[in-house]
């Protein structure tokens, strides 16, 4: 079982810099590919960032792709996701989620998902 908490998320201004952080428990936390999703108002969960276990791969959205950064710190248990750059279009809750092994960009085969954090970019 992995648990996910993250925070950073607030009130931001376009251009602004945002990080997030996403903690999570578990002595295997080394062995999950972690990813960053975001979802806005009336839209489905979109794929934003994504590491794997040991770090050494990222991908990103082609909307993102430039202006964030995902991270992660395995002695820490903790994967982050900077943000700069931001835009309105970027106003979402921002999920990050863990899964064994392998990494994707489908939220589907993520087994473990925290609760959100809100991220608002005004104009």
């Amino acid at each position: 079982q992995v648990q996910l908490v993250e925070s950073g998320g607030g009130l931001v201004q376009a251009g602004d810099s945002l990080s997030l952080s996403c903690a999570a428990s578990g002595r295997t936390f080394s062995s999950y590919a972690m990813a960053w999703f975001r979802q806005a108002p009336g839209k489905e969960r979109e794929f934003v960032a994504v590491i794997t276990w040991s770090g050494s791969y990222t991908d990103y959205a082609d909307s993102v792709k430039g202006r964030f950064t995902i991270s992660r710190d395995n002695a820490k248990n903790t994967v982050y996701l900077q943000m700069n750059s931001l835009k309105p279009e970027d106003t979402a809750v921002y999920y990050c989620a863990a899964q064994y092994g392998r990494s994707s960009i489908r939220p589907g085969e993520y087994n473990y998902w925290g609760q959100g954090t809100q991220v608002t970019v005004s104009s």
